[in-house]
């Protein structure tokens, strides 16, 4: 998708449901990597299919590793027992630090001339650590960019040492890369760590997978160092990747926010990998929480609200950020410490978590290595600006959480999900509930207003009279003197008037308007204004703000197809224009006001035309929508008719 584009979710009420995981960006991409590296040919089966795998895939193909699909997600590559075929390429690998950090390692050790480069935030992702460790056996590496950062130029070297120093703080891809890469030597190294190792539980990812393959490390990180073992990574045959336990940390909070059961499948009590401890600060926040060998579930508290936390993070580090947004559901404040590597992520972390968050309402206060996060007080707001996503696929899938608290969200660039996760948004749709909306649509004068309001009230529901928004503002122009052809004018006049319906009454910038809505002049000049874009544009926001719990109900003529294409159920209310005169003529009678009925069936007549062939939105029975003509029935009938239709949907 564009950068431009967005994506509006609906305000959420609940969540439950099962989400099949797709597999884990961080071991496919150790995993394709220390097949192509091995001896003998490796089926690799529920590969993740995004971004970061796509650019791992097209750098081994570019290094003459054979990689050959199964569909399926799955793939046959044949090793090079560790001499790569291509010993000069060029490599370009976005912003996909998985691919990037261990095919630097593995390239510097392998006695050719490469050059690596990606996006423009993988040339500001730092990698001086990892250039520095590989220097000190001897490799060739030359930055064509920054000093400490891609794009880089490796030639071939002499190798030599036995002893490196790595810096732990920083981030754990760095020694996972070394670590990989060091088999492809021809002795045996020796790698200590200076500092704190941060998220530890990638590094045993990287572990585990190079014993899949037949390598073993030896020692300990901090006094003697660690050592892999000499020889050839041996292909293990078949090997499956798990589910992305990161990606899991979406929908378990979406469970426990939104009282749930949600379960995903794919990773569980066996994973390998670090951020399955998620669900153990899930449940300190009061999440109930039950797993299998390969599943995990989350509900919501017993009762009352989420807690808030104080929490290091080291051993979850992706999957705290979920956390962040899920402390916008706590009573209290939520403190996220040790995560000084979300500055050097796909963007930095901390800055943006703190900026989206501040947009939604929370109070914020953030640290080189912290942030600390106090809810709203009250609703949480949409920004009508959407919340941004720097191009972070982890920023996007969080902030659709933020759904929850009844006012939707938006979220921009939504397609910077691909990355690990394609297909994130239509899964999260599934496993949650949005607020209810009962679309009516139809004709001038076909009882979409009364029977709407009627449905409304014996549900327990708000209601939406969208022509009435047009009414009015069509009654605040002439108030301000705004000409009804002036576009521009009206739209900035959309954006400004107050709008409220209360207890059945309509209230105008704080004065209540009755009767003179229903005025013929009063309808020609809300049909006049509605067919303008601008001021269509301008009360979207305004209607759909009314969509709130425990449900709405809406009449208008583009309702189901515009402003609620995901209503629950949509309604094109109809009936014949004689009916329709007739029963406006008998409504104008009944207020005592002068009618004629030639004349409003001659109006409505027109006004159908008008209607049904203009530009914008265009007065037609949506899409998904039933019919109902109501010719034959009265009120009460219309309603029951409308409410059978939705109860039967649940």
């Amino acid at each position: 998708m564009a950068q431009h584009e967005f994506l509006d979710l609906p305000p959420l009420m609940s969540a439950r449901g099962t989400v099949r995981l797709p597999g884990s960006k961080s071991i496919s991409n150790r995993v394709l990597l220390l097949a192509a590296l091995s001896e003998g040919v490796t089926e690799v089966r529920d590969l993740l299919k995004s971004d970061d795998t796509d650019r791992m895939l097209e750098a081994l193909a570019t290094l003459g590793i054979s990689v050959e699909s199964l569909g399926d997600n799955a793939y046959r590559i044949t090793g090079c027992a560790g001499d790569i075929p291509n010993k000069d390429a060029k490599l370009f690998l976005g912003n996909a630090g998985t691919a990037f950090r261990p095919l630097t390692a593995a390239l510097a050790l392998s006695g050719g001339s490469y050059e690596l480069s990606g996006v423009a935030r993988m040339h500001e992702r730092p990698i001086g650590d990892l250039v520095d460790a590989l220097r000190q056996l001897g490799a060739d590496i030359k930055y064509l960019g920054n000093e400490g950062f891609p794009p880089l130029q490796i030639s071939p070297a002499k190798l030599a040492g036995d002893t490196v120093k790595i810096r732990g703080d920083v981030s754990s891809q760095f020694l996972s890369g070394l670590l990989m890469a060091l088999p492809l030597l021809n002795h045996s190294v020796k790698v200590k760590v200076d500092g704190e190792l941060i998220s530890q539980p990638y590094v045993d990812i990287t572990l585990l997978t190079m014993a899949q393959f037949g390598v073993g490390v030896l020692g300990d990180f901090y006094d003697s160092g660690v050592s892999a073992q000499e020889g050839n990574y041996q292909s293990p045959g078949t090997i499956f990747v798990e589910g992305d336990a990161s990606s899991a940390s979406y929908f378990l909070a979406a469970g426990a926010i939104g009282g749930g059961t949600v379960r995903v499948e794919g990773v569980g009590a066996d994973s390998v990998q670090g951020d399955k401890r998620f669900v153990e600060e899930l449940a300190k926040m009061g999440a109930r929480i039950t797993m299998g060998p390969n599943w995990m579930e989350a509900s919501g508290p017993a009762e009352g609200k989420l807690k808030a936390i104080d929490l290091d993070c080291n051993h979850i580090p992706d999957a705290a950020m979920t956390l962040a947004v899920a402390a916008l559901f706590a009573d209290g404040t939520t403190t996220l410490r040790n995560i000084a590597s979300w500055r050097v992520k796909e963007t930095d972390r901390i800055a943006a978590m703190a900026i989206e968050l501040r947009k939604v309402g929370a109070s914020v206060e953030e640290g080189e290595d912290f942030i600390r996060i106090t809810p709203p007080e009250s609703q949480i707001l949409n920004p009508q600006s959407g919340i941004d996503t720097y191009d972070d696929h982890r920023m996007a899938m969080c902030f659709s959480l933020a759904a929850f608290d009844g006012a939707g969200m938006r979220i921009n660039d939504p397609g910077c999900v691909a990355k690990t996760f394609p297909d994130y948004f239509k899964e999260f749709a599934k496993v949650t509930r949005a607020v209810p909306v009962i679309a009516i649509d139809g004709p001038s004068a076909s009882g979409k207003g009364t029977v709407a309001q009627r449905v409304a009230d014996a549900l327990g529901m708000h209601y939406l009279d969208s022509g009435a928004l047009y009414r009015l503002l069509g009654l605040a122009a002439q108030r301000h003197n705004v000409a009804l052809d002036d576009e521009s004018r009206l739209a900035a006049l959309a954006g400004e008037v107050d709008i409220r319906f209360e207890k059945g009454e309509t209230w105008l910038d704080g004065e209540m308007v009755g009767d003179e809505l229903r005025t013929e002049e009063a309808g020609s000049a809300a049909s006049k204004v509605a067919s303008l874009p601008q001021v269509r544009a301008a009360l979207l926001d305004k209607q759909r703000a009314f969509r709130q719990s425990p449900g709405l109900v809406a009449d208008g003529r583009d309702m189901a197809s515009v402003v609620f294409p995901d209503a629950a159920l949509k309604v094109f209310l109809t009936a014949s224009a004689e009916a329709r005169a007739e029963r406006r003529y008998k409504q104008l009678k009944e207020k005592g006001m002068g009618a004629n009925i030639a004349a409003l069936l001659q109006d409505i007549q027109a006004r159908d035309e008008r209607d049904m062939q203009r530009s914008v939105a265009p007065l037609q029975q949506a899409q998904g929508a039933s019919l109902l003509d109501t010719t034959p029935l009265n009120i009460e009938q219309a309603v029951e008719e409308v409410l059978t239709r939705y109860r039967a949907l649940s």
